[in-house]
Formats: structure tokens, C-alpha cells, sequence
């Protein structure tokens, strides 16, 4: 569904039933266009989507639309629908549903949206389904509705009592009611959501059972390596197929040709073979030789030195000017000036990029775990020359995501290699190509100057921030928000930007931008505060004043100064602020808004001999009044810390000759079991719808990390990675 609507409370929500097979109820749900009314021409609407199955036996089936790449969401949007619907969470089966933007509208799982956008409507399903069913008791017992209540499965009116499944067929022949005259649950009698419940699939997860894209099996199928060349995009100049084809096992390979998009169909060679060893062992035999590209001269060094001139000069735009800086800064008691960067990092999920697809007469049939499948749908549809309409994508789950599956190269891939194999065909990346085929989050460099006045309070701020792109464009995800606070918080406060060309892909990778940026404006925030003679938390606590809204309700970045007030207090009461630490150890303070979730992060580090140990870390987070499920919602912040400090210590990736030099775990580590750290969550409910929490941990966590460093040896880390800057 378009975001825009669920954010227009005049919009009503219309339901659809019908008998499902073999009796029972069908629910359907879609959205009245703006304006329109709940009547027959929206029920009969294109846009129909399919949620709960209740069979006549009682068993209850509840689809979840969104894609699970460990996100949790295949347990928290299934339980607004039960939660509304009045059943007991452990009699629900969840299924993932098909992909299918007629049906379903926005399946996407990324910026920790899927809460934000699904919260009221599917608990209006879940709620439309009991008045059904409560509808036909009524009729059956020839009772008022009125009398009629509901208790865990039954409806219930006196001494009469039905189970759901017996009335379900009964409530399909009804005409759902307008779901605006339905009162939704009290939160205070909440029986599902605001409790902890396991994830989907977690037994069969923690048992090794058959569950993500690279377990998908079909009838007949082949597998299939792909090589693309090193330098990103450049074409196939020769190849000699022989030794491929002579791997025992392979079965053909040929040359995909392929276009210049790096968001689409590359140049590569496919090797496929009847079993994966086999088609890489046939890839290994090959002797490639790609022909020469524009970017091939593009170099990690290179980046670092036009970087370092555009700095120097004057930048190519400013993006925001409030007030007069140069004028503050002139005027100030005391300025500070710093250069902060980070690298390109890649995402390096645990399952590397693979899809399963059958090309046959016509149809196109696809198993993806993907977490954004209708772009998917129109690559293929594109290189395939058929319609979007004749290819059915089944929604996997994904071992990991972090934004690079929202890009579906592997999956117009497997398709060009299926339709050309004749056969279902899956393709499984190596790892090797999954660090060097990656969308990356892009490197960049902020080049900062603030200015104090004599009683320490900031009253100026300059960025010159160098990255990517063209012209006024940036690259994919290398983007700075001018919005960023603290603007608005400084009456003087100024972003200017210069950019250069890059020949290598990017993308979103969690809390795209914000996760460079939190390190960056919270870090140089710190070094301010020190600065200014202020302990760090008061100098936020003075920054962000009063409790207001920053900007217009309506501009993306602004937020109210009072959550994120909120959330710093409580992260330093539990995380024991202000407390001494032995010799070489620290506690290092970050806040940061994103993702419209409010978080404040504190860390404690060691240091000994160079060495860096992470202690403990403590989150505090503010997004909204509800929690659906308490355990998910844990578990996404600390992972949103770890995997942030994580990367933060030891990840980056460089380019040479146009090419990506790491190349697996070994050197793009991740963090270790044994390096892993307490992260101690806590939430602070506000009176403000509920929000994601994949994404907003993130940004705060490297600068305090980086924060705690100082803290305790006095060394300030400006650039990412950490590694040995320490030894």
C-alpha cells in the first residue's frame, strides 16, 4: 500500500469476502481510493488483498505480506490481525504471502516502514473478520449483534457459544462492514501484542531445516554459478567454453551479454551443472578475458586525494544556509575544526545472493528472497522481453538483508540463465562475488567547522561534505540530508557539498546515510562538548533545549527535541553516567534520529596495549506507544549495535584498478561470537504512533563507540575503521 495513504486518516479501509476452498472463510482487504466511498465499486476493486483463512475445522491461517530476512515481521504484522480477530497466538499458522502488488501493494522490507505503515490496517482486517463472524452467530441464533461478544476463538452470546471454524462459512456469504464503524481494542486488553513471542520459524531454524532461498528445490533442476567481470559492468572480450563444458556434471555455458545498467543484467559468463561443485568447478575453468572500461583507473587512493583537493577549495554547492556563518564563526570565542570519513562497506549477509527460477512457455516462475520483489519483476520482465502479468515471484526468506537484497541483480540473473538453459535453474553466488558484487554503502568525507561563544553554547556550524555523484545528483545512497541535526538547533548552520564520478554500485545499507552520519555529527558533537568544557551528555541535553518539533511535521528529518531528550536521560540513568572507570576504560554517549525512531546509545570500552574490548553497550529507544512484540524488538536493537560496532572496528572496502580488493570474511571480517558484547535494551513508550526498529540503533552506535575510545585513552577516531589506529 502507498505509504501516503495510510497517512491520511480520511482514507477507510474495504473488505472483501468470499468462500475459500473447500468451505470456511476467505478474507480479503483492500483500500478505498481518496474520496471514495465503502460500496460495492471499491469492493470489486483490482487491488484485493488476501490476509486470513479460517477452515471449517478452525484452523487459522494468517498471510503475511512483507518479505522475512530476519527482520521479525513474519511474527509481528500476523499478530495485529490476531490480536483484533480475538484468537489465541498459538493456534495461528502463519504462511508468507505470494508476491503481488495487485493484491498486496508495497511488499517491501526496508526503512523499518512495515510498522509504521501497517499498524492500523491490519488490525481493521483482524477487527473486519470478527464482526463477520460475529455477524453470522447473530444471524444463526436470530440474536442482536449487540448481544454477541467473542472470547478466544468463540463467539459467545448467553449460553450459546461457536466455534469460529463453524461459523466461517456463514460469514463469507456477508458483506463486510465498513470497518470506520469498528472500535479497535483498548490497548490495556491487548492478549497478543505488547507480548513476547518467538519468531516464525525459529524451531526450524535452529534445527537446520530447509527454509531460505539457497533450500529451494524444484523438479529437474540445474545449478548455476555466474562470472562477471572485476571492473564493475565491464563486457566479456573472449572466452574459451571448452574446459567448462568438460567439467564433469556441467551441463552448458555461455556468454549472457547483458547491459551497461549497474542495476541490472550485467556481462558474464553462466556455467550451469547438475550440482553447484560442479558448476563452480567449471567457472574455475574458465579463462576470461574482459574487455577494458571507463572506470577501470578508479582507485581507493585516487577517491582519497580528489577528496582531500575539493576540500580545499570552493564547494560546488551549498544545500542549506541558515543565518550567517561565516559571520558566527568569525565572531566566535573558540572554533573547531575536523575532518571525519568512512568507507565503503559492503552488507556481507550470511546467505549470499541466490535465486531459483523455470522459464517455460511463456511464464516465468521465480523463488527469491528478496526483499523488494516488483523492481525484480520489471528487470525480468525487461530482459525477458514478456509481461510483468506472466511471472510469479515467491517470496523466500532471506539469510540477511541489510538493504542489498532491495536490489534484484541475482534475481534478472537467474532468470536470463533459466531462459536460456531450458531448465529451472537456481544460482547461488559465491561469497567471493558477494563482496565484490555488492550495492555498497559509499564512502565519504565531512569536513567540519563549529564555532562557540564564550559560555561554551555552539552558535555556528560549516560542513563541507565531499562524496559522489554528478552535477547536483548523488550516487545511490551517498546523499547527505542538510536536514541532519543539529540544523535547526544553531541559528547559523550551513551544508556545502562537492562531489566526484564513481564507477562502482551502491546502495542502501541499514539506516542508509544515517549509519555514516551518525558517527560522523555525533563524534564531532563530542569533540565540541570537550571543547566547550562540557560534559557530553549536558552539551546534548543543552543542544536539544525544550521539548519541540525541529521543522515541519511534514519534512522528513524533522523530529521533536523532547524524545530524543528522552532517550538520552534514560540511556545515561541505566548505563550509570558520569560513574569512574578504572585506568584505560570509558563511556562514550551518541544520539541520533532516524527511521523516525529515537535512539541513545552508550558504550564502555577497555583499551589495553592498542587493543580495543568492548564492554557493554546500552540502548535507549523511543518508538511510540506500542511495542508489538517485545523479544523481536530487543533483539533488533542489539543487532542494530552490534552489527554497527562491528563494522565500525573492523570493515571497509577499497577499490583498485576499478575492482573491489577484499574478497571474503578473511579480510571483510564480521563480528565474532567471541567479540560480541551485553547490549542492554531499554524502551521508552511515548505517546506517538508505533514505529520500525531494523534500522534507527544503528547510527548512534559508532560514534559511541569512538566516543568511549576517547574517553579512555584521548584519542580521538575520525575515520572508519577503527582497526589498529590504537597500536
Amino acid at each position: 500500500m502507498d505509504g501516503e495513504i495510510l497517512r491520511d486518516p480520511t482514507r477507510r479501509f474495504v473488505l472483501k469476502s468470499g468462500a475459500a476452498t473447500g468451505g470456511g472463510l476467505l478474507l480479503s482487504f483492500t483500500m478505498a481510493t481518496e474520496g471514495g466511498a465503502a460500496g460495492a465499486t471499491q469492493v470489486n476493486a483490482p487491488q484485493i488483498n488476501a490476509y486470513v483463512r479460517i477452515a471449517p475445522d478452525g484452523k487459522l491461517t494468517i498471510a503475511s505480506k512483507v518479505p522475512e530476512v530476519g527482520q521479525g515481521i513474519k511474527t509481528s504484522l500476523p499478530m495485529l490481525i490476531a490480536e483484533e480477530l480475538d484468537v489465541d497466538w498459538s493456534a495461528v499458522t502463519v504462511e508468507q504471502a505470494i508476491a503481488d502488488s495487485k493484491v498486496y501493494g508495497r511488499q517491501v522490507a526496508g526503512g523499518s516502514m512495515a510498522t509504521t505503515l501497517e499498524y492500523d490496517g491490519l488490525r481493521r482486517v483482524g477487527a473486519t473478520v470478527r464482526a463477520l463472524l460475529i455477524q453470522a452467530a447473530a444471524t444463526r441464533w436470530s440474536v442482536p449483534v449487540e448481544s454477541c461478544s467473542t472470547e478466544r476463538g468463540f463467539v459467545i452470546s448467553g449460553s450459546r457459544r461457536a466455534a469460529y471454524g463453524e461459523l466461517a462459512e456463514d460469514a463469507a456469504k456477508l458483506t463486510p462492514p465498513d470497518p470506520k464503524t469498528l472500535v479497535l481494542k483498548d490497548p490495556k486488553a491487548f492478549r497478543i501484542i505488547g507480548q513476547s513471542h518467538k519468531s516464525q520459524n525459529l524451531d526450524a531454524i535452529t534445527t537446520g531445516q530447509p527454509l531460505y532461498g539457497i533450500d529451494t528445490r524444484v523438479p529437474g533442476m540445474l545449478f548455476a554459478t555466474f562470472a562477471k567481470a572485476p571492473v564493475f559492468g565491464a563486457k566479456v572480450a573472449s572466452v574459451d567454453l571448452a574446459p567448462a563444458k568438460a567439467v564433469k556434471g556441467v551441463k552448458d555455458a555461455f556468454v549472457i551479454e547483458g547491459g551497461t545498467s549497474l542495476q541490472g543484467l550485467l556481462p558474464g559468463v553462466a556455467v550451469v551443472a547438475t550440482s553447484w561443485w560442479a558448476a563452480r568447478k567449471g567457472r574455475e575453468a574458465l579463462d576470461i578475458k574482459w574487455a577494458d572500461h571507463p572506470t577501470s583507473a578508479q582507485s581507493s587512493a585516487a577517491f582519497a586525494a580528489k577528496a582531500a583537493e575539493l576540500a580545499k577549495g570552493p564547494p560546488q554547492r551549498v544545500d542549506r544556509a541558515d543565518g550567517d556563518v561565516d559571520g558566527a564563526l568569525k565572531g566566535a570565542a573558540k572554533t573547531v575544526e575536523a575532518t571525519y570519513s568512512y568507507p565503503f562497506i559492503a552488507h556481507a549477509p550470511l546467505e549470499p545472493q541466490n535465486c531459483t527460477a523455470l522459464v517455460k512457455d511463456g511464464k516465468v516462475e521465480i523463488w527469491a528472497p528478496t526483499q523488494n520483489p516488483e523492481p525484480g519483476r520489471k528487470l525480468v520482465a525487461a530482459a525477458l522481453n514478456v509481461p510483468e502479468d506472466a511471472i510469479t515471484i515467491h517470496l523466500i526468506r532471506g539469510g540477511g538483508g541489510f538493504g542489498r537484497r532491495l536490489n534484484n541483480d541475482y534475481m534478472v540473473e537467474a532468470a536470463a540463465i533459466a531462459a536460456k538453459a531450458g531448465a529451472p535453474v537456481q544460482l547461488i553466488w559465491t561469497r567471493e562475488d558477494d563482496i565484490q558484487h555488492d550495492f555498497y554503502r559509499p564512502g565519504g568525507w565531512h569536513n567540519l567547522t563549529a564555532g562557540l561563544d564564550a559560555s561554551g553554547k555552539l552558535v555556528a556550524w560549516n560542513d563541507h561534505f565531499v562524496s559522489f555523484g554528478e552535477g547536483n545528483g548523488f550516487a545511490p545512497s551517498a546523499g547527505f540530508n542538510a536536514t541532519q541535526f543539529p540544523c535547526r538547533a544553531v541559528d547559523n548552520y550551513r551544508v556545502q557539498v562537492s562531489v566526484m564520478p564513481l564507477g562502482a554500485p551502491t546502495g542502501p545499507l541499514r539506516a542508509p546515510g544515517n549509519n555514516a552520519f551518525g558517527f560522523v555529527l555525533q563524534s564531532f558533537t563530542d569533540e565540541v562538548a570537550i571543547a566547550a568544557g562540557k560534559d557530553p551528555v549536558a552539551f546534548r541535553r543543552d543542544l536539544l533545549g525544550e521539548p519541540r518539533l525541529l521543522g515541519a511535521a511534514s519534512e522528513r528529518d524533522s523530529f521533536h527535541t523532547g524524545r530524543m531528550r528522552g532517550a538520552l536521560d534514560l540511556v545515561a540513568e541505566k548505563s550509570g553516567w558520569g560513574r569512574k572507570l578504572p585506568r584505560g576504560s570509558g563511556l562514550g554517549v551518541a544520539c541520533h534520529y532516524s527511521h523516525m525512531g529515537y535512539v541513545a546509545v552508550v558504550v564502555q570500552v577497555t583499551v589495553k596495549d592498542g587493543a580495543i574490548k568492548v564492554d557493554k553497550a546500552w540502548a535507549a529507544v523511543d518508538c511510540g506507544r506500542q511495542i508489538i512484540n517485545p523479544k523481536g524488538a530487543e533483539q533488533q536493537v542489539q543487532g542494530s549495535v552490534l552489527d554497527a560496532i562491528g563494522a565500525a572496528l573492523h570493515q571497509q572496502i577499497t577499490f583498485e584498478g576499478g575492482a573491489t580488493t577484499q574478497s571474503n570474511f578473511g579480510d571483510f571480517p564480521l563480528l565474532r561470537m567471541a567479540d560480541a558484547f551485553d547490549v542492554e535494551v531499554h524502551f521508552k513508550l511515548s505517546d506517538n504512533n508505533p514505529t520500525g526498529l531494523g534500522e534507527p540503533a544503528y547510527p548512534p552506535a559508532p560514534a559511541a563507540l569512538c566516543n568511549a575510545i576517547f574517553a579512555a585513552t584521548g584519542k580521538r577516531i575520525r575515520s572508519l575503521p577503527v582497526g589498529d589506529q590504537l597500536a
